[in-house]
């Protein structure tokens, strides 16, 4: 690598933006291609009744290390707020509390020897270190064999056809490891309270202060034109916009989701658009409502009933400050799915007048007047599905067979969580990566109109 080589990054979400930091620093000049009118992807905000905060919910846990060292690189450390939330559980149509171990043991839902085979397999999969072997075998499979069946039907499956729909079945051990060991972390030992932070004034603050950081440092950003087509002719990297415009440098690096770069580049060979097509994403469809008041004080509660068409109830002013919002609450009702599921089709207004139907069915003395605002904000290609045998099937390389082009995106998260930190952590270290494989300039940053 020469420094001064010319790299444009095509997606200008966190990923790519923490890419061009890292990129920027040992002495690239950085550009950054991002198809929305402003850079941040799935931690882009959103305004509801006049009141910012993020599209879709985030939380930070104190082990998320990456990402608190990124927040005090950016001088924004001391804006991050904790504290200790509650979980609630909604099955047969009753909420519970199931944020002690008190509360665990009374959880009228499965019986002692249930709730045992429970908390070892939770105390099991903390305590893993090597997911690999996971990714042999599916979760129903992995799961029954710890809980064991009733525990898996009462719990798990519905758990797991929540998140992922008919991709349930499909999603290894390693899925359900990642998830169970991130909130394991959030909690200080065995089955006691979870510890959360978040960022004071929501990922708006850190979007606006990272582009700055990034744009006085001298990385540029082109916002509002999505990439068309990446060209390689050996030499230099061609990145085709919408408008008609074209950007050529010495290398182009891609961070959006697999079957994008796929289309992006056909030059690409066919096992490498396989290996990228045999990814399996999850989406998102999450309405958010500003409340007058609060629902049950859980930050998360977790629902089993097969009637419910979200995921979770997030009640995110149960750990955000409610001043934030004038005493308002904040709450996200997140439906993870698949590419095929009808709800894409539907209309926001048709979702959200079912998402509150089934709202106030929960909570009875939700009236339709409290209801101050609602939104809905949607992503088709939010999680890459840690899959059986994922790693070696369809876990994308870093490199390409085109010389100049590069791909960091979250398929590269073998069993990723949709968080924040695993998203810094893998920018750090593929910037590491792909550094030596970066050539010397030998573009002078060519903009034309084509």
């Amino acid at each position: 690598m020469a420094d001064g080589a010319r790299v444009a990054i095509v997606g200008g979400g966190l990923l790519g933006m923490t890419l061009a930091l890292r990129l920027h620093a040992a002495g690239l000049r950085v550009l950054i291609i991002e198809a929305s009118a402003e850079p941040g992807g799935l931690a882009a905000s959103q305004t509801l009744a006049g009141y910012t905060w993020d599209r879709f919910y985030h939380v930070t846990l104190l082990s998320d290390g990456a990402l608190r060292a990124l927040l005090e690189e950016l001088d924004l450390a001391d804006r991050l707020r904790w504290g200790y939330t509650r979980t609630g559980f909604y099955t047969d149509g009753e909420l519970h509390s199931l944020s002690t171990t008190l509360e665990f043991l009374r959880f009228p839902a499965l019986g002692l020897v249930d709730k045992a085979r429970l908390a070892a397999t939770i105390l099991r999969a903390a305590g893993i270190r090597d997911w690999r072997p996971l990714e042999q075998e599916t979760a129903e499979t992995w799961l029954i064999r710890w809980s064991g069946r009733r525990t898996y039907e009462r719990i798990w499956r519905p758990l797991l056809r929540s998140k992922l729909g008919e991709n349930a079945e499909l999603a290894s051990a390693a899925f359900i490891w990642a998830i169970i060991a991130r909130m394991y972390a959030a909690r200080r030992s065995g089955l006691k309270r979870e510890m959360f932070g978040y960022v004071d004034g929501g990922y708006a603050i850190v979007l606006e202060r990272f582009r700055r950081v990034l744009t006085q440092a001298g990385v540029e950003f082109h916002c509002g034109q999505p990439a068309v087509n990446v060209h390689s002719d050996g030499h230099l990297a061609t990145v085709a916009l919408a408008d008609g415009r074209s950007v050529t440098c010495d290398h182009a690096v891609l961070s959006v989701p697999c079957g994008q770069i796929s289309a992006l580049c056909p030059q690409l060979q066919q096992a490498e658009h396989a290996r990228l097509r045999s990814v399996v994403y999850q989406g998102i469809v999450c309405p958010s409502l500003l409340l007058r008041r609060p629902l049950a004080g859980y930050y998360v509660t977790n629902i089993t009933e097969t009637w419910v068409p979200f995921t979770a109830v997030i009640e995110m002013t149960a750990l955000v400050d409610r001043g934030r919002f004038d005493g308002h609450s904040l709450v996200y009702l997140p439906r993870y799915a698949t590419q095929s599921d009808p709800l894409w089709a539907r209309p926001d207004a048709e979702v959200l007048a079912e998402f509150l139907d089934a709202l106030r069915r929960m909570y009875p003395d939700l009236a339709a007047s409290d209801v101050v605002a609602s939104q809905v904000a949607r992503a088709r290609d939010v999680l890459a599905l840690s899959t059986r045998h994922y790693t070696e099937r369809s876990l994308p390389a870093a490199r390409t067979s085109l010389r100049n082009v590069f791909l960091v995106n979250s398929a590269q998260i073998a069993h990723g969580t949709l968080n924040v930190n695993e998203t810094v952590e893998l920018a750090n270290a593929k910037a590491s990566e792909i550094l030596p494989m970066l050539s010397a300039p030998r573009s002078t940053a060519v903009e034309a109109a084509s």
